[in-house]
This record gives structure tokens, C-alpha cells and sequence, in this order.
């Protein structure tokens, strides 16, 4: 291990108490393994899944959250060669095996030796001051790309999945169900690919009008109409839907939309069962996919898109943002749809 003064041996970290109970405490500062990094954290966006764990009691007790994170390497194991104190990273993907046939064909998100989604782990995350990860887990910021806007990467790659998930191309017309960060992400993404035809239903108006903001079409869930027959098809379908919401009578609304040989993307994380219509996926030949996390170059993908001048970053994140202290209170307001944008926590240290 090699010690840098500077490094506190405490740090502040929003630890998940129970559903509806997340504190700053005092913990210790993790120990550097030798192939290990330490970052003092810069910037760490709120993801969705914050909130269900948080507001809907996923978590696990006792547990940091926060993966979208930006910061500056503050110490290294005595086994990493590639990174020094000052380095400015984004967290990546965790490490894939390499050798399993998922990762072989490209495929990384479903790795076989990977922990199965949803179980637990002893991983902390980044709403604290200082987060500790493995050299082969973090990608450099390039230059010019500010803290704040690369903590984006994460959720950028993950709506760069979904649109890739779904075969989006430039002439497609796609509809985004849920415009969260996730949504609001694929719409950004999308028009920088070139398409243009994207409707966005959201119930929000907050929400609604960020995404006509970034050059959608915006519209209320109830502006669609359900087919009464299984063959029979809108007026005006589209030929993908990204279903970034989670809901499940969104989902099932959004089978509906579809043109003949359209695909179904599944990207919001639920838990509620779903109905479907067989007869219509089967007369049409509808395509129902998920889209779980990243490509294998999604994060770089995405750090490239994010240092694009064009590239509409600011509209993407909220300001201003939110001290440590004031997390819980941001994933309120989130989960209520008051806050439109991504919520960027940055840990208030002491003077």
C-alpha cells in the first residue's frame, strides 16, 4: 500500500438505515488493497435504482449507495501502475471474467462470472467522501471534459445499450416511455445518432418539457390509443420503444405502438408482473428485449458523446447540486417528480 498523508482516516458516507431512512454517519475511510484505488469523490449522479432502494426498500441495510460517479485518485495500491494521485476517472463497469462466452461475443452486462443482479454485496458506493475501487474498474476523464458532466457516463452508456438493444437508427420512429434520466438520456442520445421522429410520454410536466427541450415530441400516457384487435395497428406506430419507466401499464401500453416487426425495449427496472398479448407479439412479430446495463464500449461511447460541445449536458443535470447532507431529501423530490433532470450529489467535506 502507499500512504498519502493528506488522506483522512474518516470520511461522511448516506448510509440506508431502512426504507425511507438514509443518514450521514461518520465511517471509516476503506482500506487500499494492493490492486486497489481510492477516490476522493467529485460528483455522483442519482440513479433510479437509488430510489427504489431508498423510497421503495430494495436496499440493504446498512449499505452506501451510489455507482454514477466522477473524481480524482487520491492513493493507489502497491500493485497499481496505471493510475497517481491527481488522476481525474469516472467509475466503469464492474470487471467482466473475459472468458465466458458472453464476454467473448461481446456481451459483458451478461457475464457468467459476475454476481447475478440483485444479489447482495459488500460493495460501498459513492455518496460519501471517498470511495474505494479496483484499477481495472475506473476510465480517465478526457481533457476538457469537466467532473460534473462526466459523471454522466454511467447512465449515458446504459441509454446507449438500449438504443443499440433496440436497433435505433436515423428514419426510425421511436418512442421513449418515462422520461427520467434514463429516458431523457435516450432521447439526448438518439438525436445525436440522427434520429429525429422521438415521443416521449410522460405524466410530469416538469419532465415533459425537458425532453421537448432536447428535440422531442412530448406527450401524456393517456394520449395513446390501445388496438382492439391483436393484427390491427395504429395510426402513425413506431419502430422502437424504449420503456424507461418501470411501470408495468406502461409497458404494456407500449406493445400496442408498435408498427409490424417493431421492437419492444425493456429498460426501466420493476418489479410488477406483466400482461401481455401473445396473439398480437406473434400476428406481428414483435421483438421483446431487455437492456441490462452497458456495451462493451459503452462507457467509453459515452465519455466521447459527453466532451461533444453540441452534446446538451447542462439541460441533462440539475442545478444546482446537492450537498451530502441533502440527499434524501433530493430522492424525494425526485421520486415525486418535482426535479426533472440528474441530481448530482457532491459531499460536502469539512473545511
Amino acid at each position: 500500500m502507499t500512504d498519502f498523508p493528506t488522506v483522512p482516516t474518516t470520511m461522511r458516507a448516506a448510509v440506508l438505515r431502512a426504507q425511507m431512512d438514509l443518514v450521514v454517519e461518520v465511517r471509516r475511510v476503506p482500506a487500499l488493497g494492493s490492486r486497489d484505488v481510492l477516490l476522493e469523490v467529485s460528483h455522483c449522479g442519482v440513479c433510479g435504482t437509488d430510489l427504489h432502494f431508498v423510497l421503495e426498500g430494495w436496499g440493504r441495510p446498512d449499505s452506501i449507495g451510489g455507482h454514477e460517479f466522477s473524481g480524482r485518485v487520491v492513493a493507489v495500491g502497491s500493485a497499481v501502475e496505471r493510475w497517481k494521485p491527481g488522476d481525474e476517472v469516472v467509475g466503469g463497469p464492474s470487471p467482466s471474467c473475459g472468458g465466458c462466452e458472453y464476454c467473448r461475443s461481446r456481451r459483458p452486462s451478461l457475464c457468467t462470472g459476475k454476481a447475478s443482479a440483485g444479489e447482495h454485496s459488500e460493495y460501498h458506493g459513492a455518496f460519501a467522501d471517498y470511495v474505494l475501487v479496483r484499477e481495472d474498474a475506473i476510465l480517465a476523464v478526457p481533457p476538457g471534459l469537466s467532473l460534473r458532466a462526466a459523471a454522466l457516463a454511467e447512465p449515458l452508456a446504459v441509454a446507449l445499450h438500449a438504443l443499440n438493444q433496440g436497433g435505433v437508427r436515423p428514419g426510425h420512429r421511436v418512442l421513449i416511455t418515462g422520461a427520467g434520466p434514463i429516458g431523457t438520456l435516450s432521447v439526448a442520445a438518439a438525436r445525436a445518432q440522427g434520429v429525429t421522429d422521438i415521443v416521449v410520454s410522460e405524466p410530469h410536466p416538469l419532465r415533459r418539457a425537458l425532453a421537448e427541450r432536447l428535440g422531442a415530441v412530448a406527450v401524456e400516457p393517456d394520449t395513446f390509443v390501445t388496438p382492439e384487435h391483436p393484427s390491427a395497428i395504429v395510426d402513425e406506430p413506431f419502430d422502437v420503444v424504449l420503456e424507461c419507466s418501470g411501470l408495468a401499464a406502461a409497458t404494456e401500453e407500449a406493445l400496442g405502438q408498435l408498427k409490424r416487426g417493431g421492437t419492444l425495449v425493456l429498460v426501466g427496472a420493476g418489479i410488477t408482473s406483466l400482461s401481455f398479448r401473445p396473439s398480437r407479439i406473434l400476428l406481428n412479430e414483435l421483438v421483446i428485449t431487455g437492456a441490462f446495463n452497458y456495451d462493451h464500449d459503452g462507457f467509453e461511447r459515452a465519455l466521447e458523446l459527453l466532451a461533444d460541445p453540441d452534446f446538451p449536458t447542462d439541460a441533462l443535470i440539475e442545478s444546482p447540486d446537492v450537498p451530502l447532507d441533502g440527499i434524501f431529501d433530493a430522492m424525494r423530490r425526485l421520486g415525486a417528480g418535482e426535479l426533472a433532470a440528474k441530481v448530482m450529489i457532491v459531499p460536502a467535506r469539512p473545511a
